[in-house]
């Protein structure tokens, strides 16, 4: 591998066209004004005798801003950071000796007022070698340059000559800056340093489920992301009939990740928690850890079917049809079969119900067309909306209110046991049942947990709306109930499921993702494991990764790529100034800076920090070059990212939560946010585990 070519950055801007830097800067500054020309001609259309009516015009004026937001020219995300030079043209008979063909990959297509390419996107075939090429197989690559950027202005390049044997395979150098460039503000994309196992992962097809178990820093999120805008890209049509979805565990995470795909020209894919999916009831109040447990137990759906099937009830009485001076009568055990074959059709509860009437007008018809009539669809619709027809079906198959369903059942302990038994023990039963009486609905005190047994009973109703693509992302802290849930959404669609089972810091975390697909509905779904850490250096990975034999035994520790160590340092102190003079020692350096802290000393930081007049930002909130420090609850932390974090007093991080396994896994999630240093303060003892040094 070439060594890059760079200019100083204050270098004249005029250089002789000979110059490979300057040529490259000229394409950039042609590919620049391809895509404003591109853009300005979205703009001109005019729309105003093409829609045939209003509601048209208004979807067409829609779809044009989206296309004019989607060929926006960020000033400092590179329009490209890729070049391949093929030896022969993709395609073409290489026996035939055709000459090979060049191509610069980014973020979106570029072509020029003739149509031809200026820029490839980074998701079409032929850009797939830019990925996966090797010196072992080349794919038959010639060249392969990697661009490196200053804001917007590209300042090197590096060549990597794939099909030359005597040159040897060597680390791209502007890969490992990309890697380790500190950040300022939300997450970035990384489709200029996807690496081949990462990007088999984001290739992977509509109709499969794929799983990716990631440790800290191995790029899962990004993975998912970048899979659905490839999947956008490659199946465009179907993905904007049937919508897709990205379901994060905070608000927090959702605007950290917010402007990835954006910027991949990607703004039609929703993005929400799992709360915002369920929110039928509104949640006021919040359950102990046991309760949480077993409402959150895959077991509670079944509880809940049973419930909602005993409103069923059998006919002891015929119902008789009065149309002009003729009685229609069927008899109960007609009636009795007609219901117990709903029944046994297994379809959802109120889709039989609709289908009732229906069926009690044809048994009608059919005693009309044996008296010699010969009636119509007509009449049967009007026989289905006969009120005798519709009192037989209020009886038989009553209107069931998902809420007021959970409702009794976490109220009226004779109910629920009875829909219960076999199923939840005595405890299990007592511990999920309210112990303050409630009036109504809206009165309610809902939990998330009753939210997401609301969600089921609907769903047990009426069939839940499916998408055609669901990403999950830390999917290890969801129950059993939620993951059934998030499962109804892609019932005909597919799911990326994102996770780390070292992460789980819930008492209901996942245990083994084979038992999250079966949940999930997606028993069928690839587990993937990504192992190579591209983000937390290898002394700050080194030192969590003590915990895991504690936390997840079989778990691969995450190998760290990055050539630089990083910085880190174990420093004890005496108070809470001396917290804040490490976080002002960090903040010394370029990039972000997070203090992470058990939830309960957040007070007494956020005043230290005050006092010492250093201004800081909460979680979710962007970082601007004035205002670099984020102040961070540990139980906020996870999914987030910072240049550099300051770990504030480890053994209070596990105190903080119910149990010490689910404690350590919290504070292995706050010593993994750190992409280029880690300091590590406390003025009590360090946890025995992190003292330890795995003999691995």
């Amino acid at each position: 591998m070439s060594t890059p070519a760079q200019e100083p950055l204050d270098a004249p801007s005029a250089a002789p066209l000979d110059d490979p830097l300057a040529r490259e800067r000229a394409h950039l500054a042609s590919s620049r004004a391809a895509l404003r020309a591109m853009r300005e001609d979205v703009e001109a259309l005019d729309i105003k005798d093409v829609a045939a009516n209003w509601v048209n015009a208004q979807v067409l004026a829609r779809q044009i801003d989206d296309r004019i937001r989607a060929l926006a020219d960020l000033s400092d995300t590179p329009l490209f950071f890729g070049r391949l030079d093929y030896l022969h043209a993709p395609g073409a008979d290489r026996a035939e000796g055709a000459e090979g063909e060049q191509f610069y990959i980014g973020r979106r297509h570029v072509h020029d007022h003739d149509g031809d390419p200026m820029v490839i996107d980074w998701r079409a075939p032929v850009s797939q070698p830019f990925y996966r090429a090797s010196k072992k197989d080349p794919l038959d690559v010639g060249l392969r340059r990697r661009f490196g950027y200053t804001g917007g202005d590209l300042t090197a390049y590096e060549d990597e000559h794939l099909s030359d044997p005597e040159e040897s395979a060597k680390t791209s150098r502007l890969l490992q800056q990309e890697i380790e460039r500190p950040r300022v503000g939300p997450m970035r994309d990384i489709v200029a340093t996807i690496q081949p196992e990462q990007d088999e992962i984001v290739r992977s097809g509509l109709g499969g489920t794929v799983c990716v178990q990631g440790g800290p820093g191995t790029g899962k999120t990004a993975v998912g992301l970048h899979r659905v805008a490839y999947l956008l890209y490659a199946h465009r049509e179907r993905l904007a009939r049937t919508g897709t979805l990205v379901i994060g565990p905070n608000k927090s995470f959702l605007h950290y990740i917010e402007q990835v795909l954006p910027a991949l020209g990607e703004l039609a894919v929703q993005q929400a928690t799992v709360d915002d999916l369920v929110a039928h009831v509104e949640v006021r109040g919040a359950d102990e850890a046991a309760a949480a447990v077993v409402k959150g137990d895959a077991r509670m759906a079944e509880v809940l079917r049973r419930a909602l099937y005993a409103h069923v009830s059998m006919p002891t009485e015929p119902v008789v049809v009065v149309r002009g001076s003729r009685r229609w009568r069927v008899p109960a055990h007609e009636l009795e079969d007609v219901v117990r074959e709903l029944l046994e059709r297994d379809i959802r509860y109120g889709a039989a119900r609709e289908a009732l009437p229906q069926r009690i007008a044809h048994a009608v018809l059919v005693q009309m067309e044996r008296a010699g009539e010969a009636p119509d669809d007509r009449v049967q619709d009007a026989v289905a909306r006969n009120s005798a027809v519709k009192a037989a079906v209020k009886a038989l198959w009553p209107v069931v209110d998902p809420a007021k369903l959970v409702l009794r059942l976490l109220t009226d302990a004779d109910f629920l046991a009875e829909h219960a038994e076999g199923i939840l023990d005595e405890d299990e039963q007592k511990t999920i049942l309210w112990d303050r009486p409630v009036r109504s609905v809206k009165s309610a005190r809902w939990s998330s947990a009753d939210a997401v047994l609301v969600d089921e009973a609907a769903d047990l109703i009426q069939r839940t709306h499916s998408l055609g693509h669901v990403v999950l992302d830390e999917a290890q802290d969801l129950s059993p109930m939620q993951y059934r849930s998030v499962g109804r959404r892609c019932t005909t669609g597919s799911a990326t499921v994102l996770g780390d089972l070292a992460q789980g810091t819930t008492p209901w975390a996942t245990r083994s993702w084979d038992e999250a697909l079966a949940h999930l509905g997606k028993r069928e779904g690839v587990i993937e494991e990504l192992t190579a850490g591209f983000r937390v250096p290898t002394d700050v990975i080194t030192y969590a990764s003590r915990l895991l034999p504690h936390i997840a035994p079989g778990l691969t520790p995450v190998a760290s790529v990055r050539e630089n160590p990083g910085f880190f340092e174990v420093r004890a102190i005496t108070d809470a100034a001396e917290v804040v003079a490490a976080c002002e020692e960090l903040l010394g350096n370029e990039g972000s800076t997070g203090l992470i802290a058990a939830d309960a000393r957040i007070p007494a930081l956020a005043e230290a920090l005050t006092a010492a007049g250093i201004a800081y930002l909460a979680p979710g909130e962007e970082t601007t070059r004035e205002t670099r420090l984020t102040l961070v609850p540990a139980s906020l932390a996870k999914g987030l990212e910072y240049d550099y974090v300051a770990l504030d007093e480890p053994q209070a991080v596990v105190d903080g939560e119910p149990d010490e396994r689910t404690g350590l896994r919290r504070l292995y999630v706050a010593l993994t946010r750190a992409v280029s240093g880690l300091i590590v303060t406390h003025a009590a003892p360090v946890p025995a585990q992190l003292a330890e040094k795995n003999d691995e």
